[in-house]
């Protein structure tokens, strides 16, 4: 048996199967996994065919899930190791980083249990003990499971497809973190863990900022979101993957997706009501979030929920005060940037809402797509309770309105708020969803494969990053567009578009990471959704569609 692999500018022939490990020179522990053949692999894989191999640190998107579920297997481990009795749940917080809740009644983190736990993690690291994966039955696992009074795991590996568990045992500490691992904890020395109040957070290297720890940013507004997600989702029972499972198999598909519509019916009347007290001094309505968070059904809804209190908002779009390509700024790949808020006529904007604010009559511009530039639109004029409603990324920032005051502002951020964990230490990431609506969207709608929507994403999220989420802190109201049945519903349309792409693409691992989450969640008809359901934006069949 002979094969040729390529990998640090070298090509070599072997005869025998190779370990990743083995072509690193000086055990240099920058390396986290590899790419082998567009597929990641952890280091202690074993490669016995011709291969291309990529070895990727923690500036590289592919390498960061490695990074990140193994962090957490050490920070588990290190809490286990403090004090066994304490039961944990970890999910995605403010400034890019994990949150650790302690789940025992009464019981919250103190700044020296935090030093505890960081001293033992460092010991751990220190120690660099292999993680050593075993593959067990599904009713090997369940023993164990059971063994170490893990319920959070049990009620999960029912949901699991496959017949086999890969278990990981350090030091003696065992446990599965649905992803691949480092080889071992020496591998894991960038970290940060601080307490905050009533857990403590944990932030890890981020490929969008060089494979470095951002600098912590706290953001009340975020985190008291997340936190009201966590507490309606544990009242719902939905706050995990087996939770929804087990709420459409006891109470039925029907129950469920209405439970879920009925939480947004209840924030937009809460919004509702805001908006109605303070209508006299509020002129402009402001709505902006994400990619993919659902603004366009938002906003239509929000419009209805207003002229049911003989509101009559107005919708303008950002959209149409849209440079030529020609006039827009450019991003670092010499295309046009049409994420930048230097793409938008900021002056015009401004004028006209100031006008229209003043009871003028404005003529609105029209962007055609088409011919590539603005076009004369609609001519309006709007009365004292006529409310103006823009939306998109841009819509919260202060420089799109500075003629208007601030009292005449209503600002609204929103996003997919999601609080969902696989077991108490495996959340599922926020962003993965918004790229699944995204996906799901993009194909139905636009014909684009999954591979056109992966390709856009990392100047998607450049984008968010640098224009939306410092935006979200200064809202009035936060959405939360977060249906806990959607990802059920989605399951059908966004599988077939994940097992499509090639293994050989560069966008496989993506595809294969979506895949390991999804595949969880149990199928469900969307016969029941209603048409005016905001997820009806994502798959199609919305009442909204062309309004």
């Amino acid at each position: 048996m002979s094969f040729t692999l390529k990998y640090f500018d070298k090509e070599k022939s072997f005869n025998s199967k190779v370990k990743l490990l083995d072509l690193i020179e000086n055990n240099d522990k920058s390396y986290i996994c590899a790419r082998v053949n567009n597929r990641v692999r952890e280091l202690t894989y074993e490669v016995y065919y011709d291969a291309t191999v990529e070895f990727l640190t923690v500036k590289d998107n592919d390498a960061i899930p490695t990074y990140e579920s193994s962090l957490r297997f050490v920070l588990a481990m290190a809490i286990n190791r403090v004090d066994p009795s304490l039961k944990v749940r970890f999910c995605y917080n403010v400034s890019r980083s994990i949150f650790v809740q302690i789940l025992n009644e009464g019981v919250k983190a103190t700044p020296e249990l935090v030093e505890q736990v960081d001293a033992e993690m460092k010991k751990i690291i220190a120690a660099d003990y292999p993680l050593e994966r075993g593959v067990y039955t599904k009713e090997e696992a369940a023993q164990i499971y059971r063994e170490h009074h893990l319920d959070d795991k049990l009620a999960i590996l029912q949901y699991r497809p496959e017949k086999t568990v890969h278990l990981y045992n350090c030091d003696g500490y065992m446990n599965y973190m649905f992803a691949r691992m480092v080889p071992s904890t020496g591998y894991l020395k960038s970290y940060k863990l601080r307490h905050y109040a009533p857990g403590m957070i944990v932030q890890y290297p981020r490929s969008e900022c060089g494979g470095e720890i951002p600098p912590f940013e706290d953001a009340p507004t975020f985190g008291k979101t997340l936190k009201e997600s966590h507490n309606w989702g544990k009242i719902a029972g939905a706050d995990s993957v087996a939770g929804i499972n087990e709420h459409i198999h006891r109470d039925g598909v029907i129950d469920f997706i209405q439970l879920c519509e009925a939480r947004h019916n209840r924030m937009l009347t809460t919004l509702g009501n805001m908006i109605e007290k303070d209508i006299e001094d509020i002129r402009l309505i402001c709505i902006a979030g994400p990619s993919s968070s659902g603004k366009t059904t938002f906003a239509n809804r929000l419009r209805v929920e207003l002229l049911s209190r003989g509101i009559k908002p107005i919708r303008i779009s950002i959209d149409d005060y849209y440079l030529t390509k020609a006039e827009a700024p450019k991003d670092e790949d010499g295309k046009p940037d049409l994420e930048s808020i230097e793409a938008l006529d900021i002056p015009l904007f401004n004028q006209n809402m100031l006008d229209l604010i003043n009871g003028k009559e404005v003529q609105l511009p029209k962007f055609d797509f088409k011919l590539g530039k603005r076009v004369p639109g609609r001519v309006i004029k709007v009365g004292p309770t006529e409310p103006i409603i823009i939306e998109g990324i841009h819509a919260l920032n202060d420089r799109m309105t500075t003629l208007i005051p601030r009292h005449q502002k209503f600002k609204i951020f929103i996003a997919p708020q999601a609080q969902i964990n696989l077991d108490n230490v495996n959340p599922v990431s926020i962003t993965d969803l918004r790229l699944l609506r995204r996906l799901v969207r993009d194909y139905k709608f636009r014909a684009a494969s999954a591979e056109e929507t992966f390709s856009m994403w990392p100047s998607v999220r450049r984008g968010e990053f640098k224009w939306i989420y410092n935006t979200q802190e200064g809202a009035d109201y936060v959405y939360n567009s977060m249906l806990s049945y959607e990802l059920c519903v989605m399951k059908k349309y966004a599988m077939p578009l994940l097992e499509a792409v090639d293994r050989e693409d560069k966008y496989f691992p993506v595809a294969e990471r979506l895949i390991r989450m999804l595949k969880y969640f149990d199928d469900m008809p969307d016969e029941w959704v209603p048409c005016n359901s905001l997820i009806r934006e994502f798959i199609g069949g919305s009442c909204y569609e062309g309004a």
